[in-house]
């Protein structure tokens, strides 16, 4: 009989270690910032990226392995010219912003004055100031005055890790309610923005107001609007102006993504053993492995995701119509290539689906109206009225 005690059991892997197994055996894991969390509320039904930001997988380390780099970024020309107007609005104490804010979103309160309180959120590392941060809004809650926090940080849970979040600025009311300011550089002309870019802002914003719930659940008499401020130059100008966006929509969205990122362990379950995003691996590895995951590409993805261009490129190659658009996508219905749709276009579709039956309709009509010598439908033009004189 041998004298060596008998082997344990094979102790289950953790999430963190099958995270961890999914990144490399060397690779950090990458934190997750606001734009991120945002740009999965752009798409919450793309499986592959829920779970590469939940792994902390680096996406753009990732694209660039794959032969297809991200080549999207905020020029250096954008970046200080929003500092700059980000200073501008910020001058003198916040007094510009914390007239804005009481102008667009609290009227009934007194206006706030020049003592109105700025903390110092200086701290060493992200956790010293988010704490930091929590305790500022804790103590400007209770004096019940105007206050402004400059970059405070914000920390969210998500999938198990703490994400470090820096809105622009946040104002405490004298009722309590706590205000999220989004600074952009973008134009608004005519008191109205690109509705992208406001979508954006918006999906952004609705990040850093569930990370202030966390917070004002632990306060009493604190609450989180659900209104926040965009702030972005006036027309053509450097002056500032600012208009409110109800962020309702995009926070609900938000958080049921968050919520799915919370259960990343069953996408990884879902995974054959040994698949790993590991940057190290050649590229036909990583195409397999990216491609074990399905995804939601739509042509929104080439201003948010990393892997956007890998994502369209595979989507071509399988003929499908989601390269042309949700909206595309959407009408189509069950035809989900673009063989299916000309196909259905030509009469070969299936006689009992609307969807075939009208693009065959409507490729019909426009052979018709493209045939030469067709009579073209003349415009009704109505009679004129004679003169009564």
């Amino acid at each position: 009989m041998s004298s060596y005690p008998p082997s344990s059991p094979a102790q289950p892997t953790t999430l963190r270690q099958r995270l961890a197994g999914l990144r490399g055996p060397s690779v950090p894991p990458r934190p997750l910032d606001a734009r991120a969390l945002a740009a999965l509320a752009a798409n919450p039904g793309c499986g592959r990226r829920a779970l590469l930001d939940g792994a902390g997988v680096d996406k753009n380390a990732l694209a660039t392995a794959l032969g297809s780099p991200a080549a999207f970024g905020q020029s250096q020309f954008a970046i200080v010219r929003g500092n700059s107007f980000e200073a501008k609005v910020k001058g003198d104490g916040g007094a510009e912003l914390l007239r804005l804010v009481h102008a667009h979103l609290d009227t009934a309160a007194e206006p706030p004055g020049a003592g109105a309180l700025v903390p110092d959120l200086t701290a060493a590392g992200p956790e010293g100031r988010a704490a930091r941060t929590a305790l500022a809004l804790r103590e400007a809650t209770s004096a019940k005055d105007w206050t402004l926090l400059d970059h405070p940080m914000l920390a969210l849970e998500v999938a198990g890790t703490p994400a470090y979040l820096e809105p622009d600025a946040v104002v405490v009311h004298p009722d309590g309610r706590w205000t999220v300011v989004e600074i952009k550089s973008f134009p608004m002309i005519d008191a109205a923005a690109d509705a992208a870019k406001v979508g954006a802002a918006a999906r952004q914003a609705a990040v850093y107001v569930l990370a202030l719930e966390r917070i004002a659940g632990k306060l009493a008499g604190a609450e989180v609007g659900h209104t926040v401020l965009l702030v972005c130059p006036k027309d053509f100008s450097n002056l500032p102006t600012a208009a409110p966006v109800d962020i309702r929509r995009e926070r609900s969205v938000t958080r049921r993504q968050l919520d799915r990122l919370t259960r990343v362990e069953e996408l990884a379950a879902a995974l054959p053993e040994g698949l790993s995003f590991d940057p190290e691996r050649t590229a036909e590895e990583l195409a397999e492995a990216v491609s074990a995951v399905d995804a939601a590409y739509a042509p929104e993805c080439l201003a948010a995701c990393e892997l956007a261009f890998h994502c369209r490129e595979r989507a071509r190659a399988a003929d499908e119509v989601t390269a042309l658009g949700r909206s595309v996508r959407g009408e189509l219905g069950a035809l989900t290539t673009v063989e299916e749709a000309l196909a259905a276009a030509a009469g070969a579709g299936c006689a009992e689906d609307p969807t075939a039956a009208a693009l065959h309709r409507a490729a019909r009509l426009r052979a018709e109206a493209l045939e030469p010598g067709a009579a073209l439908p003349r415009p009704h033009v109505p009679e004129t009225p004679e003169c009564p004189c």
